[in-house]
């Protein structure tokens, strides 16, 4: 952040010539503070001794503020010029005074205003973890004990999308996702055992067995290879899933399961992600059946057996919305024929647990098992609206990486104040009315 004038320049080399008597006016020096004196010629050795020691002289100028001192102001020190440079004038010693203070008082302002950072997002950490605290103890206490006759009303509700406490959030899902399947967790070991002898089998004879069913494992994307290679790409950064992570096996283990469980569907790239979110949430056994139960609604069904036709009526409801919402940036989207298929399927495959960091996505979670399938297009109206300027911006390549790769400093805040901005009414008419009008069209 220094800018060095061409006379400062000269100030801070250093001489590996003898140095003579010192002069009257003081010079630069870097890396520490040493007091003038006329003493012995220095070699480069005898500089970084110096350099590593105290003063022995009272140190007038010590900071006294360490919150605001800008330390890396402390590398540029006042001291002698060295022999084989004239010595400053009175002007250019001032002049240097003067450029000091300044780039002083511009450092301090930059830690003031960084300090001032800190202590903002320290008291927004508390109010938040305080907040949390509270909440933990209504869910607890209020409503879940009572969760048939609290869950639809206004206060739950509003408490739902303020975001779940952490201790409560697998509990609430697994209620809200509910069990329509019926599965126990007897059911999910005998699936288990299922997948196991044939991962088995498969290391015995290197290849798949058929399904009961008579169809080819690897015709419905069910092979071992395909989730051994998506297990090692989800969540990468946490190190938890992959090969020797603490929730590898258990990750693999749900995945397995539930292709021997539904042979139909099978697996496709995209429910590792879902299944680890879970993972992370809940105990093995409920994790497979919420998985499970949560891949039977119609919209996740749709999707994972890739069901074009029902897939490109969601696109189309959704664009409904869209115009409704946002019409510039509609338009501009068809203008570049960039259609939603390009960046909702990897929204929906991985209910945004892939796209969002983990926590946002997590929140988005929340109010998703509230609402059901209409907030997954919402959440996404929610992004579109948020990057809207920046979209206006992009020509079709440039839209389409943007919107398959977010940035990473999405706020939760941010974007839930840009859901909540996109309602999803087309005049008179909600979200389902609209998806089902679509469904209904041949």
């Amino acid at each position: 952040w220094l800018h060095i004038t061409p006379s400062v320049a000269t100030e801070l080399t250093i001489s590996r010539e003898p140095k003579g008597p010192s002069q009257n006016v003081p010079g630069w020096k870097l890396f520490g503070k040493v007091p003038a004196r006329e003493s012995a010629p220095k070699d480069s050795r005898t500089i970084q001794q110096v350099a590593g020691t105290s003063p022995t002289q009272p140190q007038q100028g010590r900071r006294k503020n360490l919150e605001f001192e800008p330390l890396s102001t402390t590398a540029l020190i006042l001291e002698d010029r060295p022999a084989n440079l004239p010595a400053k004038s009175v002007e250019e010693a001032q002049r240097h005074r003067q450029e000091y203070d300044e780039m002083v008082a511009e450092a301090k302002k930059r830690e003031l205003k960084e300090a001032q950072r800190k202590r903002k997002e320290m008291k927004e950490r508390f109010k938040q973890e305080e907040s949390i605290a509270n909440a933990m103890v209504v869910w607890n206490n209020d409503i879940l004990p009572n969760w048939e006759n609290t869950r639809n009303t206004r206060r739950v509700r509003e408490l739902w999308w303020q975001g779940l406490p952490p201790n409560v959030r697998g509990k609430v899902w697994s209620l809200a996702i509910g069990n329509e399947l019926n599965i126990t967790p007897e059911l999910y070991e005998i699936f288990l055992s299922r997948a196991k002898e044939r991962w088995r089998s498969f290391s015995e004879t290197g290849s798949e067995t058929e399904a009961d069913d008579g169809a080819s494992l690897a015709d419905r994307e069910s092979s071992l290879d395909l989730i051994k290679l998506d297990i090692s790409r989800t969540f990468p950064p946490l190190f938890i899933f992959q090969k020797g992570g603490p929730y590898h096996d258990l990750l693999h283990s749900v995945l397995g399961a539930y292709t021997c469980y539904r042979p139909d569907v099978g697996y496709v790239q995209g429910m590792s992600f879902i299944a680890a979110v879970l993972i992370l949430n809940l105990e093995e056994a409920d994790a497979f059946i919420a998985f499970a139960n949560l891949l039977n609604k119609p919209c996740q069904l749709a999707f994972f057996r890739v069901d074009h036709d029902l897939m490109l009526k969601y696109f189309a409801a959704f664009e409904v919305f869209f115009e409704e919402n946002l019409p510039r940036l509609f338009n501009h989207f068809q203008s570049s024929n960039l259609t939603p298929d390009l960046y909702l399927i990897d929204w929906i495959f991985t209910l945004y647990s892939k796209s969002l960091p983990l926590d946002v996505a997590c929140r988005v979670w929340d109010v998703f098992c509230r609402d059901g399938e209409e907030f997954l297009f919402r959440t996404g109206l929610g992004i579109l609206r948020l990057y809207e300027d920046v979209l206006l911006q992009l020509d079709f390549i440039r839209s389409a990486q943007f919107l398959t790769r977010l940035p990473e400093d999405i706020g939760s805040d941010r974007l839930f104040a840009c859901i909540a901005a996109a309602p999803m009414l087309n005049g008179n008419r909600k979200w389902s009315q609209v998806s089902s009008s679509k469904q209904k069209k041949t």
